[in-house]
């Protein structure tokens, strides 16, 4: 693995998930690999489960871990022949070149603006580290994709599966704030490489990006979708279509007890209690939000893993 930029990146998916379901038996059995190597964490935004986990993840390979508050250091231009005579002090070439130098790995998490929709689908922040940095560079959420965390949500659904071929429901739910739309689809992307029932249900105006949702069944009756499913995925995104705008926020779209049924409740975290799902779910057996927050670190660290590898045969 060179990069890992989006879930593409990974060759087998299937077999990359049984790789982090037994690195997660014994975390470490490569600690010697990541010897003398350094992650360096890019966060141009805020980070809880993402930064603890990618940080526990290079550790247990062995790595040492350097971390940046991007917003506390020089503002960043990206553009090519622009005159730098505004707000911008470094130029992304010079700046990926220079933290290449002091990294072995860089991972990087920026979120979309969410006004500008060609822009934040342009990714031009974690493109020109990819274009730019002379190391692999790792996605730790950017304006499109969450790949990490589709990992672990793949992990978590093997983990826990009843029958060969699951029902998967991702279902849109209310927030007063305005979220990206990355962790659906990465999510969305991810069902599509695996061997599930999936179908996305929404109130609508929320339709993500037809390119990622093409061939997948929508059902904007909450209901009806959810009806038998085996593991029920919940997150709230603005929508795609009136770009980053909030169209709603209905509280009958709120998941319950007696919505899910004896699916098991899924959440990338943080999420607002009794407001995109109520206590009487989170608190109950059927949610396994910690166990899936817990697979971000084995998703991180088999990522690691085999960039670590590809580096070790290019020497």
């Amino acid at each position: 693995m060179k990069n890992y930029v989006s879930i593409y990146d990974i060759e087998n998916i299937e077999q990359t998930v049984q790789e982090a379901i037994e690195l997660k038996k014994n975390p470490f059995q490569f600690e010697k690999l990541g010897n003398h190597k350094t992650l360096v964490m890019l966060l141009f935004n805020a980070s809880l489960r993402t930064r603890l986990s990618t940080e526990k993840a290079a550790k247990n390979l062995g790595m040492e871990v350097m971390i940046l508050n991007v917003n506390d250091t020089w503002n960043l231009e990206y553009e090519d022949a622009t005159v730098m005579d505004l707000d911008t002090a470094e130029h992304i070439k010079e700046a990926a070149q220079v933290i290449s130098q002091y990294a072995d790995v860089i991972a990087v998490r920026a979120f979309p603006s969410l006004i500008d929709k060609e822009k934040d689908e342009s990714e031009y922040v974690i493109k020109n580290f990819v274009k730019y940095a002379t190391v692999p560079i790792v996605n730790m959420e950017s304006a499109t994709a969450h790949p990490l965390q589709a990992l672990a949500d793949a992990i978590t659904i093997e983990e826990l599966k009843r029958t060969t071929k699951p029902k998967v429901v991702l279902s849109w739910a209310p927030h007063p704030k305005a979220l990206p739309q990355a962790v659906a689809n990465s999510f969305v992307s991810m069902m599509k490489e695996l061997d599930v029932e999936f179908l996305i249900t929404h109130p609508k105006g929320y339709e993500l990006n037809p390119e990622i949702t093409k061939d997948i069944t929508i059902n904007y009756n909450q209901d009806e979708a959810l009806m038998n499913a085996d593991f029920v995925y919940t997150k709230n995104w603005s929508s795609y279509h009136d770009y980053g705008k909030v169209l709603t926020t209905d509280a009958n779209w709120m998941l319950t007890k007696e919505k899910i049924g004896n699916a098991n409740f899924m959440h990338c975290l943080p999420v607002r209690r009794n407001v995109v799902v109520e206590d009487a779910v989170l608190d109950s057996e059927n949610s396994v939000v910690i166990q899936q927050a817990n697979n971000r670190t084995f998703a991180a660290q088999v990522v690691l893993k085999n960039i670590l590898k590809t580096l070790q045969w290019k020497h």
